[in-house]
C-alpha cells in the first residue's frame, strides 16, 4: 500500500526551521526548564537561536571540523538542544549517549561515531572519556555542562559560549550555509538489543520532513506544550520533543526527571504526550490500585464508565454513533481523569516503541484516552505508520505515513520507502546494504500483516521468532504482552527455542505487588516473600491459565518461573526504551530456564 500525499515544500536543513522561528517568534517561548529553586524559566526562540550560533562558533575552535563527531551524554535539558543544533550549525554531526550506558558502552559510541568534542553533564559522568582516551583518536576536547573543569582538555559550558562568543563568526557562517538537506545531519545509535549499536544517519530532510508530516497530519502547527521526558538520544524524542516543536513553533518543557513526570504534567498540561508501555502500564496500575480502594458506590461508577468508554470507542472507530451516556461518563469520570493526570489538554496520546498489551489499551479506552499507536525505527526517522484521533483500530499500529510506502514481503516482513527511510549505517556498509535495498526498500526486520483498510498489526521481530523442537513457529511479544498484564507481574520473557514447550520467567512489580497480592490472599510484601508464597503462586498459575486460554496449543506456557531479580536498563535486561534483551535474559538467568525444562 502506498499514499501520495506528502509534504510538497521544498527540501529544507535542520537550521532553516530554526532560523525561520528566531525571526518569526523571537520572543515567544521555545524551552521552559525548572532553575535550582525548582521555578519554570523560559529560553525564547531568539535566544535559542543566539546560543546555537554561540556553540557552532565554540566547537569550531576547539577544532571541530566539518563532518567531526560531537558525543553528548546529558538528561534532557535545554543544553542538549543547544549542544546538538550547535554542532549542526558548524558541520558537525551530533550523537546522543544514553545516560545508562555503561563506561565501555559510552566509549563505543564516542569512538564509532568520530567525536572531536564530548558534551558531558557532570563530573560523574567523565570517566568514559577520562579513563579510554587513548580509544578516542579523534577526541579533541570535553564539555563539562556541571561541575568544575579541572581535569585537562575540560572546559565548562559557560566557557565554551565565551569562547563562540568572542570568535569570529565567518568560518560558522560558512559552515551553516554549505548544508544541504540530503547531508547526513544526527547520528541515532541503536539500543543494541541483538549485539553493538549501530550509528544511523539520519539527513536534514529526513528530519524536516518527518516532523513537518507529522505536525500537519496531527494538527500541531502553534502547538503550545510538549513534555520531554524520554531519552533525547532516541529518535522518537528528537522528532516528540526536539524537531516536531521546531517545526510547529511549540516549547518544549524539560522534565526534571523520570520519576517526576506525573507531576511535571499537572504543570504542563501538553497537547501531545508520549509514552513507551511501561509507562502507560505504571499509570494503569496507579489508578486501578486507587479504584480497587474507593468506596463500593465510587467502584459501580468507575466501572460502568469504562462500558461506556469502550463502547464510545469503537463506536467510533466503526463510524457509528457513541452510546447515548458517553457524555455523561465524560462529565463525571473522564474529565476529571484526564484533568488528574495532567492530559486533559492532550490532543494526541501516543504509544510507542514497543508492543503494548491489548488489555492496557482498553484500560484507557474505558477512560476515554485511546492510545493512538506508532510503529517505526530509528532507521525510518521515527514514524512509518502512525494512528490519528479519527482514524485508529484498537490493536493496530496505524497506517503507513502519508507520502511513504509500506508493504509486507513474502516472508512476512514489513518493508517501507520514502523521503523518512535514513541514508544508512556510519562506517557499516555491509549492514547498511543488508537493510536497505537496490530500490530503497528499508528491511524493518519485523513480522507483520496489512487489514484490508491499511492499518498495520506487528506480529514480533523477524530474528526473535521462536521455533520449538516440533517446527512451530511463535511469536514471543504478544505472549509476554498478556502475561504483563497479570497483576503484580512487572515484565515476562517467553523462552522456548528448540525446547518442546514454552515457558517463561516473570519478574514482580515493586509498586503493584501488595495490592496483587492482598488480591490473592497472599501475606507477602515484597518480591522475595510473594516468590515463596504458595497463595501467590497458585494466583500466577490461575492468570497463566487464564492467558493460556486465549493461545493456540503450541503457544501455551507450560510452566514458568518467578525471579528474585527485576528486569532493567541498569541490569541489561532492558534496552533504554524498555525492550527486552533476549541475549542477556538467556545468559544471565540460564540456570532458571534450564530448570523450567528439567
Amino acid at each position: 500500500m502506498s499514499t501520495t500525499t506528502g509534504w510538497s515544500g521544498a527540501p529544507r536543513t535542520v537550521l532553516e526551521v530554526l532560523e525561520r522561528n528566531v525571526r518569526e517568534l523571537g520572543d515567544r517561548p521555545a524551552m521552559r526548564f525548572r532553575d535550582g529553586d525548582g521555578n519554570w524559566q523560559a529560553i525564547t526562540w531568539a535566544e535559542y537561536g543566539r546560543g546555537v550560533d554561540q556553540v557552532a562558533r565554540g566547537l569550531i575552535e576547539l577544532g571541530l571540523e566539518p563532518g567531526g563527531g560531537v558525543a553528548i551524554l546529558a538528561s534532557n535539558r535545554p543544553e542538549w538542544f543547544l549542544a546538538s543544533i550547535g554542532a549542526i550549525a558548524a558541520g558537525g554531526v551530533p550523537a546522543g549517549i544514553y545516560t545508562t550506558s555503561t563506561e565501555e558502552q559510552c566509549a563505543y559510541v564516542a569512538r564509532h561515531c568520530e567525536a572531536a568534542v564530548a558534551v558531558v553533564e557532570n563530573e560523574e559522568r567523565l570517566a568514559p572519556f577520562i579513563e579510554h582516551r587513548d580509544q578516542l583518536p579523534a577526541l579533541k576536547a570535553i564539555v563539562l555542562l556541571d561541575g568544575a573543569a579541572g581535569a585537562p582538555g575540560v572546559l565548562g559550558w559557560s566557557e565554551l559560549l565565551e569562547r563562540g562568543a568572542a570568535a569570529d563568526g565567518g568560518e560558522a557562517r560558512r559552515r551553516r550555509a554549505a548544508l544541504a538537506p540530503g547531508d547526513r545531519c544526527t547520528l541515532i545509535y541503536t539500543s543494541g538489543t541483538t549485539g553493538r549499536p549501530k550509528g544511523v544517519m539520519l539527513s536534514h530532510h529526513n528530519l524536516t520532513w518527518t516532523a513537518e508530516t507529522v505536525c500537519r497530519e496531527f494538527g500541531l502547527h502553534g502547538a503550545g506544550a510538549v513534555l520531554s521526558y524520554l531519552p533525547l538520544c532516541h529518535v522518537a524524542e528528537q522528532v516528540i520533543g526536539l524537531h516536531g516543536p521546531m517545526e510547529a513553533g511549540a516549547c518544549t518543557w524539560f522534565a526534571r526527571s523520570l520519576e517526576t513526570v506525573g507531576r511535571d504534567l499537572l504543570d504542563v498540561r501538553p497537547q501531545v504526550f508520549v509514552a513507551v508501555p511501561r509507562v502507560w502500564e505504571k499509570i494503569q496500575q496507579r489508578i486501578a490500585a486507587a479504584a480497587a480502594a474507593s468506596p463500593a458506590p465510587r467502584r459501580w461508577l468507575l466501572a460502568w464508565a469504562r462500558r461506556q468508554g469502550r463502547a464510545g470507542a469503537y463506536a467510533d472507530q466503526r463510524g457509528e454513533r457513541r452510546p447515548t451516556l458517553y457524555p455523561l461518563a465524560e462529565r463525571l469520570v473522564f474529565a476529571r481523569a484526564k484533568e488528574r493526570l495532567g492530559l486533559d489538554q492532550a490532543l494526541l496520546c501516543v504509544t510507542s516503541a514497543a508492543p503494548i498489551g491489548h488489555e492496557t489499551l482498553e484500560f484507557f479506552l474505558g477512560l476515554g484516552i485511546p492510545l493512538l499507536e506508532v510503529y517505526g525505527m530509528s532507521e525510518c526517522t521515527g514514524p512509518g505508520t502512525f494512528s490519528l484521533p479519527d482514524r485508529y483500530r484498537t490493536g493496530r499500529a496505524g497506517f503507513a505515513v502519508p507520502g511513504t510506502e509500506l508493504r509486507i514481503a513474502d516472508d512476512g516482513e514489513i518493508l517501507m520507502r520514502g523521503p523518512h527511510v535514513f541514508l544508512g549505517y556510519f562506517n557499516d556498509s555491509e549492514a547498511t546494504s543488508e537493510t536497505l535495498d537496490a530500490e530503497g526498500w528499508l528491511h524493518s526486520g519485523d513480522v507483520g500483516e496489512l487489514d484490508d483498510e491499511g492499518f498495520l498489526k506487528v506480529t514480533d521481530r523477524k530474528k526473535e521468532l521462536i521455533i520449538t523442537s516440533g517446527g512451530k513457529n511463535v511469536a514471543p511479544q504478544p505472549i509476554e504482552s498478556r502475561l504483563r498484564a497479570i497483576p503484580g507481574v512487572a515484565t515476562a520473557a517467553v523462552v522456548g527455542d528448540r525446547r518442546n514447550y514454552l515457558a517463561a520467567l516473570l519478574t514482580l512489580d515493586p509498586e503493584s505487588l501488595p495490592a496483587a497480592a492482598a488480591a490473592a490472599g497472599s501475606p507477602a510484601t515484597d518480591i522475595a516473600a510473594a516468590g515463596r508464597c504458595p497463595q501467590f503462586r497458585a494466583f500466577l498459575e490461575e492468570r497463566v491459565d487464564a492467558v493460556n486460554a486465549t493461545l493456540a496449543r503450541f503457544e501455551t506456557i507450560k510452566r514458568f518461573a518467578v525471579l528474585d531479580a527485576v528486569f532493567s536498563v541498569e541490569g541489561g535486561e532492558l534496552t533504554p526504551t524498555l525492550k527486552l534483551k533476549r541475549r542477556v535474559v538467556a545468559e544471565k538467568y540460564a540456570a532458571q530456564i534450564d530448570a523450567l525444562y528439567s
